[in-house]
C-alpha cells in the first residue's frame, strides 16, 4: 500500500499494528476487507466508507477490543453482520448503512444502542432496533411472510402508511367540520341582518 504521511509518499508492506486511527474513506478501493485487519488490536477508529468494497465483514474485526468507531457505510458489502462484532464493548459509533447486508442484527446490549441510521439502506436486515421483524427457522434468520413484508415500507421513524392515511383522514374530517361550522355561523349572521 502506498500512503502519504506528513507530505511524503511511503510504501507499506504491511499495516503497522500501532495505528489508532485509520480513515481510508472516499477512495476507489475495491475487493474484500482482509481478515488480517483483526490484528490491529489497539485501533480505535476505522473508517472504510464510500468505497467499493465487496464480500463479508471479517469476523476478525471482533478481535479489535479497543474499537470505538466503525464506519463501513456506502460500500457493496454483503452477507450477515458477524456476531463476533458484539464483543466490541467500547464501540460507540457504528455505521453499516447503504450496503447489501441480510439477516438478523446481532443481539447484544451494544448493538441495541445504535439507531436505525446505522443500518439504513440494507433491505435484507431485520431485528431490533429496526421495525422489520425476523422470523426464526432453525436458529437462522429467514424471509418474512407476506403480511410482515409491509414493515419493509415503514418510514424510518416507525410510522407506516396506515398511520399516515389515518392522520390525513382525520385531518380532512376535522377540516370539513370546521368549514361547515363557519358557513353555518355566517348563514345565521346573514339572516340576523
Amino acid at each position: 500500500m502506498r500512503l502519504t504521511l506528513k507530505g511524503q509518499d511511503q510504501l507499506l508492506n504491511r499495516l503497522l499494528e500501532t495505528f489508532t486511527t485509520i480513515d481510508l474513506s472516499s477512495n476507489r478501493f475495491s475487493g474484500i476487507i482482509p481478515p488480517s485487519i483483526g490484528k490491529l488490536k489497539i485501533l480505535r477508529y476505522l473508517n472504510l466508507s464510500r468505497n467499493s468494497l465487496t464480500g463479508h465483514i471479517p469476523s476478525s474485526i471482533g478481535n479489535m477490543g479497543e474499537l470505538k468507531s466503525l464506519d463501513l457505510s456506502m460500500n457493496k458489502l454483503d452477507g450477515e453482520i458477524p456476531s463476533e462484532l458484539s464483543r466490541l464493548i467500547f464501540l460507540a459509533k457504528l455505521n453499516l448503512s447503504v450496503n447489501n447486508f441480510v439477516g438478523q442484527i446481532p443481539r447484544s446490549n451494544q448493538f441495541f444502542t445504535f439507531d436505525n441510521d446505522s443500518y439504513m439502506g440494507n433491505m435484507g436486515l431485520c431485528g431490533l432496533p429496526l421495525t422489520r421483524k425476523c422470523t426464526e427457522d432453525d436458529g437462522k434468520s429467514t424471509q418474512l411472510g407476506e403480511e410482515e413484508e409491509d414493515d419493509e415500507y415503514e418510514f424510518i421513524d416507525g410510522f407506516g402508511w396506515r398511520s399516515v392515511v389515518m392522520g390525513y383522514g382525520c385531518g380532512f374530517m376535522v377540516g370539513i367540520g370546521i368549514g361547515l361550522d363557519i358557513n353555518i355561523r355566517r348563514g345565521r349572521d346573514a339572516i340576523e341582518l
